[in-house]
């Protein structure tokens, strides 16, 4: 697998978590509401959040060499967490999406709202800067690692609001999530090893 598979399966194990911001763009979407906004905004802050985790963490290795395998074996020790997570709700059946028909807002309010529900999470700097950040730069060519990131990004909330409604349907079962949560629990622990060992 080369860096640009590694990034397209690293940003996809993230981004598809089950959280506030798919639930919003999938009731979003399913109400019709500028789904190319929703879209444009949650892909661009991923975006710009990757490549400024890969060049940060980048920096640190250059200006801080003894700090990089910790941030190394943080990573590790990250992606072993959700790989366990994924697995575990995959074992237990506990994963699923499910979104409520909402009414449609403007679209200058529909961005604010993404923006904020985007930059708003902490979880999302852990993931795209902190996380994609320190794998990234453990890849033999991080710019392409970033390209495969952002790529899941593009994939999946294209697909999240061009596809809402079938979505819904495909997403909502439990069987389908669970065979997704343990294929995302492989993936993340093959690339933690990988991250180990390297």
């Amino acid at each position: 697998m080369g860096s640009i598979g590694i990034g397209f399966g690293v940003g996809l194990g993230l981004i598809v978590a089950i959280g506030a911001q798919n639930i919003w763009v999938l009731s979003q979407s399913m109400a019709g509401a500028n789904r190319l906004v929703i879209a444009a905004v949650c892909i661009l802050c991923d975006a710009l959040l990757i490549v400024v985790g890969i060049s940060s963490i980048a920096l640190v290795q250059h200006w801080l060499p003894p700090l990089v395998p910790v941030l190394t074996w943080a990573g590790v020790a990250l992606l072993l967490y959700l790989a366990f997570g994924a697995a575990r709700r995959a074992w237990l059946g506990q994963g699923r999406l499910q979104a409520e028909q909402v009414k449609p807002d403007p679209w200058p309010k529909t961005m604010v709202t993404a923006f904020a529900i985007t930059l708003l999470n902490p979880h999302v700097y852990l993931d795209t800067v902190v996380l994609i950040g320190s794998v990234g730069n453990q890849q033999s060519s991080p710019f392409w690692f970033g390209v495969g990131a952002v790529l899941a990004s593009v994939v999946w909330f294209s697909s999240l609001t061009g596809f809402a409604p079938k979505l819904n349907v495909l997403l909502n079962s439990p069987l389908r999530w669970r065979c997704f949560d343990a294929l995302i629990a492989v993936v993340m622990t093959a690339i933690a090893l990988r991250l180990a060992l390297s």
